[in-house]
């Protein structure tokens, strides 16, 4: 391995740590923007010829643009998204199995399978572009997105890291959308649980003739059941004080 070779792995691995570092200490996924940057600022910087950066990622049916390293990344990102055509698109909808769609040079030969993307990166100053899909089986899909200026600048190494530096920011996303299915099942429970308490004190039943009335409730209208443990909540609280002042007629 040539010494060049060795100072980049080495490169790759104190940024690698030092990203995981902060990513243990982070105590919430309020976070999860600021260590995206890091990761995508980080792969700019190890990677050879990789000039800039961004995440691509599914949101409400579109594909929106996190951490992009400049105002210029973030039009061509939005430019793939409005067209539904460019590598990141690719690694997103049709990730191949290597996880990497590369564009050695969109002024040549690449052009030819994203027509009407490539002029517009060309014209931007970037004739390469990698995309590394981070699709995860917890539902998030997305690509972590390096642009070069230089044409066919890509070698198999900075193919090689872009994946590790994709699989980091797969499994940074990967981690707080499960977080965010814990927090809103937690949420859930204690709703239903708030909801189970109203029940149990206004009939006089007990914790499962209460869920049981919840689910009842549910069948019968055809709504979730946090929908209608949240319209007893809301009803209660609206007609609280109505009550107390009847009651203090």
């Amino acid at each position: 391995m040539h010494p060049e070779q060795n100072d980049q792995n080495e490169q790759l691995v104190v940024a690698l740590r030092r990203a995981a570092r902060e990513m243990a200490q982070r105590q919430s996924i309020r976070d999860l923007e600021q260590t995206l940057g890091r990761i995508v600022a980080s792969a700019v910087d190890t990677i050879p010829a990789v000039d800039a950066g961004s995440i691509s990622m599914t949101e409400h049916g579109r594909i929106d643009t996190r951490s992009p390293t400049s105002d210029n990344i973030r039009k061509l990102d939005e430019t793939q998204s409005e067209l539904r055509e460019g590598p990141c698109i690719s690694a997103i909808e049709e990730p191949p199995e290597s996880g990497t769609i590369v564009a050695q040079d969109l002024a040549g030969t690449d052009a030819e399978r994203w027509p009407r993307f490539a002029p517009h990166a060309v014209e931007a100053g970037y004739h390469g572009l990698m995309s590394t899909t981070l699709n995860t089986d917890g539902g998030v899909r997305g690509a972590l997105n390096l642009y070069s200026a230089t044409p066919g600048a890509f070698s198999e190494q900075s193919q090689a890291l872009a994946g590790l530096f994709g699989i980091q920011a797969a499994l940074l996303l990967f981690g707080a959308s499960q977080a965010a299915h814990l927090q809103k099942a937690v949420d859930s429970r204690d709703l239903i649980g708030q909801a189970k308490g109203v029940l149990r004190e206004r009939f006089k039943v007990d914790d499962e003739g209460a869920f049981q009335m919840l689910v009842k409730s549910s069948q019968d209208t055809n709504v979730k059941l946090t929908a209608v443990a949240r319209w007893l909540l809301d009803d209660t609280d609206a007609s609280g004080p109505s009550r107390e002042a009847k009651g203090s007629r």
